[in-house]
């Protein structure tokens, strides 16, 4: 194998570790972001949920409230029509009568209002009882997602030292110069480092390689870079030969 090819591999060797790192630090990074939106849809349905509360309490204090003045309403008219029969003469008895009827066509409002707010309250009892299960559900995951977490970063973190540890190991078989270009691209451009050619294509940025760096490629007489994102480019073939047909 010539000394490229030989770097090449090395350096694919070192890719390799390189993905298990960044599949691990993406990890690292979106379990606190999953907690993070568990709190705020837990915040979310816990709000939505005191609004619930609250709008029942009204609602009760309103179903209370009516069901006093009904009752006050119901012994006025009572005690109006125990009156009634002792009213001395008829100007008294016919403003009686008429403060009865006020009596009682008010309570008949309040019934109309009571009958329409048990309505609202039934429609409302079905609505706290969704909220109220959609909150025990969040709260759960919430709960098992805290409780989680801490052993599942641990475990990247444990996973990950030992990556690192191993990355150490490879990198030392990559010449200085190869590796310290490695590196430059690394700490510059999104992942990953080094990519195969197929069919001209370069597997980073997916545009074709210009002809000439192509042929230049195929030589396999130096480290390339793919002209269009930079990133170290070999050709597949030169580690994965197409299996011709037999002609």
């Amino acid at each position: 194998m010539s000394i490229y090819l030989n770097q090449i591999r090395q350096l694919i060797t070192l890719q390799k570790v390189d993905d298990e790192i960044y599949v691990l630090d993406k990890e690292l990074k979106a379990a606190p972001q999953e907690l993070e939106a568990l709190r705020a849809r837990f915040a979310e349905v816990q709000a939505r949920r005191e609004r619930q509360n609250e709008k029942m309490e009204h609602l009760h204090e309103q179903e209370k409230r009516l069901g006093i003045e009904i009752e006050d309403d119901s012994a006025r008219i009572r005690k109006s029509k125990s009156k009634l029969m002792q009213v001395a003469n008829s100007k008294e008895y016919h403003a009686m009568v008429r403060e009865m009827d006020s009596l009682e066509k008010v309570n008949r409002d309040r019934e109309e209002e009571k009958t329409l707010l048990i309505e609202e309250l039934t429609l409302q009892r079905g609505l706290k009882e969704e909220v109220e299960t959609e909150f025990a559900a969040v709260q759960d995951e919430l709960q098992r997602c805290e409780a989680g977490l801490e052993a599942r970063v641990s475990k990247c973190q444990t996973v990950r030292s030992g990556l690192v540890q191993r990355r150490t190991e490879v990198s030392k078989d990559v010449p200085m110069p190869v590796f310290t270009r490695y590196e430059f691209i690394r700490e510059r451009l999104d992942h990953p480092v080094i990519v195969s050619v197929v069919n001209r294509v370069c597997g980073g940025c997916h545009i074709a390689i210009p002809p000439q760096a192509y042929i230049e490629l195929q030589k396999g007489t130096q480290i390339l870079s793919c002209p269009n994102c930079q990133r170290l480019v070999f050709w597949q073939e030169h580690f994965e030969p197409t299996q011709k047909a037999e002609e």
